[in-house]
């Protein structure tokens, strides 16, 4: 059975990981970031998730992540692994809420899946990287 690894980070903290697929959400969804309640939240809390996740078509993305993977493991040689990657700027807000999801998502199909947050713990980032 192939297992799904999905990481969250943030493009200001380096390099995006390797990954199948990476999904860059710098320009994408409402940021936490810019709510002075989230800000120093993280997606790892309720209040930035639910952000996230009430942002219009933020379950899209993580519904269709999920299938491509999954069509991915489906139709190819079997892989030790395949990688989801989710980027946002910081790797503490919408990255994280859209690795959880898709997480949830994944886990109560029955999948084998690991979840990584590699920035989560890192400081916030000046607001001037932040476009949105």
């Amino acid at each position: 059975m192939t297992t799904i690894r999905i990481v969250s980070f943030g493009y200001g903290h380096g390099t995006p990981p390797v990954a199948e697929f990476t999904y860059d959400l710098r320009a994408q969804l409402r940021n936490p970031f810019h709510d002075q309640e989230l800000k120093n939240l993280t997606g790892l809390d309720q209040p930035v998730y639910d952000h996230v996740l009430n942002t219009p078509g933020a379950e899209r993305w993580a519904f269709n992540a999920v299938a491509l993977a999954l069509g991915l493991i489906e139709d190819t040689t079997p892989a030790a692994e395949v990688v989801i990657a989710w980027g946002c700027v910081g790797g503490r807000h919408r990255s994280v809420g859209l690795a959880r999801r898709s997480h949830e998502i994944l886990t109560a199909a029955g999948h084998d899946v690991t979840l990584e947050h590699r920035d989560v713990d890192k400081p916030l980032l000046p607001a001037g990287v932040h476009s949105r």
